[in-house]
């Protein structure tokens, strides 16, 4: 079977060390069909976190299959997790599974967020909506909290920018850690929630007159996680006036606290232009690196 695997998702595969997997596609994608009674047909080229394919099942309900790349921060087992907890509140419906192999079948859903074209004002307004459809009570799910978050991504900061030969400024870096230690700091267990992890326009697609997300994170953490990342995307629109001015928007249509979303945006910007550098995804990497100098610059 040929399997065509996205630019991206080769790129993600080859930077986690999953050479093997990349050659035993055909063959898992072989033994699904046959386990599953499916059928699958082409693949996303969108797709950056995972191969993606449409697939009916049983010759007639079409779904799509996802088969996450292996990393070491299990990934599809928190899919999972999460998916199971939220039964399709605000999110993509979880047919079946099989964490061993990081594969989840998955109700098929309509064109994303972006593909759509929405306005920006609309697209948050959506986005903060799906978030509290998402977040819930977390049920002491083994699931990784905003405090491990926020340490990790002050690792993987310092250490991606030192390998990468420093693509942004010391000030965005030094700033970045700042706000992620903030944010361990802050955390709360009594408050904390399972939240998405990955809000943004790519990860919500059209389910009928209404959206959900897709691919989620699964961490237990403060609920402005997930518009930290509202505040991470779009960084050319960002700049345009005071960056501030959406995270100010933001708490205003959730009634959650501004600082926390700013930090969470903060390091989420330096966090993920690093990796876009990484692997290649561009012009959006440089376009939050800049940005990131910038708010740096004015902190």
């Amino acid at each position: 079977m040929a399997v065509t695997v996205p630019d991206v998702v080769r790129e993600k595969a080859l930077v986690a060390g999953a050479h093997d997997w990349l050659r035993d596609l055909p063959t898992m994608i072989a033994s699904l069909e046959h386990e599953w009674e499916m059928e699958i047909g082409a693949t996303y080229d969108c797709a950056t976190e995972a191969l993606v394919a449409a697939v009916i099942v049983g010759g007639s309900e079409p779904a799509v299959l996802k088969l996450c790349v292996p990393r070491e921060t299990a990934a599809a087992r928190r899919e999972v997790l999460a998916l199971e907890a939220v039964e399709g509140r605000g999110a993509v419906r979880l047919l079946r599974s099989d964490v061993e192999r990081g594969a989840l079948l998955l109700e098929r859903l309509g064109p994303s967020m972006h593909d759509v074209g929405l306005l920006l004002s609309e697209r948050h307004r959506i986005l903060c909506r799906l978030a509290a459809a998402f977040q819930q009570p977390a049920r002491s799910l083994d699931l990784p909290t905003g405090r491990e978050k926020a340490d990790w991504l002050e690792a993987y900061v310092v250490r991606s920018w030192d390998e990468l030969d420093r693509p942004c400024t010391t000030g965005a870096v030094e700033h970045a850690v700042a706000c992620a230690r903030s944010r361990a700091a802050a955390h709360d267990d009594e408050r904390a929630l399972l939240v998405h992890g990955d809000v943004h326009e790519w990860n919500a697609l059209q389910r009928g007159d209404d959206w959900a997300l897709v691919d989620p994170d699964g961490l237990v953490a403060e609920p402005e996680y997930d518009l930290g990342i509202i505040m991470r995307e779009d960084p050319v629109e960002l700049m345009c006036g005071d960056p501030r001015d959406r995270s100010r928007r933001l708490a205003a249509m959730t009634d959650l606290d501004e600082t926390a979303i700013w930090e969470w945006g903060v390091v989420e910007r330096v966090a993920t232009g690093l990796l876009a550098a990484r692997i290649g995804m561009q012009p959006v990497g440089g376009q939050m690196l800049e940005a990131a100098d910038l708010i740096a610059e004015r902190a």
